[in-house]
């Protein structure tokens, strides 16, 4: 599903050229739950980046879903992006002033899925991750286990092969992240999804099938 080679990513900060991933290779595959471990700046969050469209790689090949990233124009990745990966965050971005059910209809907005659909697959989406008793609930109203569910339904609404977590629970008490984690590996096993996982914490990392270290841009 993932498979990069010879990835180099740097950035230029004044005069110096910061190498933040060095010739890495690494190979994830379908219907795999890997996580990324490593101190701060070793280049985790840039990898997931780079599996999921939302930056380039410097030099390297870079191909995901069967789809070479590294020769895809702007408009290209924004629709990779929108067909084939869901994104979780540590902090939820949900919108305030929409309820979950909203929230999670909002990446279907760019498609041309009737409303009568999207309002179905939202529904769906919702009642995966246990929330569909809480519809018609605002974000506020909602505990940050809550907040972080309704994230989840949004991505996979769009039902994407991949799905990128960064820190997902990172921002949660044990107990709400042990469910956040739960549901991960649901989505995992009974629906097959890939899924590439960035975490400090090594009870949510023990969570996966695969750990990769990485240390000043390299695997361990």
């Amino acid at each position: 599903m993932v498979q990069l080679t010879n990835v180099v990513k740097t950035f230029q900060r004044g005069a110096e050229v910061i190498t933040v991933l060095d010739g890495l290779n690494v190979t994830i595959a379908e219907g795999s739950f890997e996580a990324l471990m490593g101190p701060s700046g070793s280049g985790k969050s840039t990898l997931l980046n780079l599996v999921a469209g939302l930056d380039r790689a410097t030099s390297g090949v870079v191909n995901v879903a069967g789809q070479d990233l590294t020769t895809m124009t702007d408009g290209d990745l924004a629709a990779f992006r929108a067909r084939y990966i869901g994104f979780i965050f540590q902090s939820y971005n949900l919108m305030p002033v929409l309820t979950a059910l909203e929230n999670v209809e909002l990446p279907l907005l760019l498609t041309k899925i009737p409303s009568a659909d999207r309002k179905k697959r939202a529904a769906t989406a919702l009642r995966v991750v246990g929330l569909e008793d809480r519809a018609n609930h605002y974000p506020r109203m909602l505990s940050g286990g809550q907040e972080q569910r309704v994230a989840i339904a949004r991505a996979i609404v769009n039902d994407p092969k991949i799905i990128v977590a960064d820190e997902p629970t990172g921002d949660l008490d044990r107990k709400s992240a042990d469910q956040i984690l739960a549901l991960l590996e649901k989505l995992n096993k009974d629906f097959k999804k890939t899924i590439v996982m960035v975490t400090h914490d090594p009870e949510a990392a023990s969570h996966a099938r695969v750990t990769h270290h990485l240390n000043k841009g390299a695997f361990q």
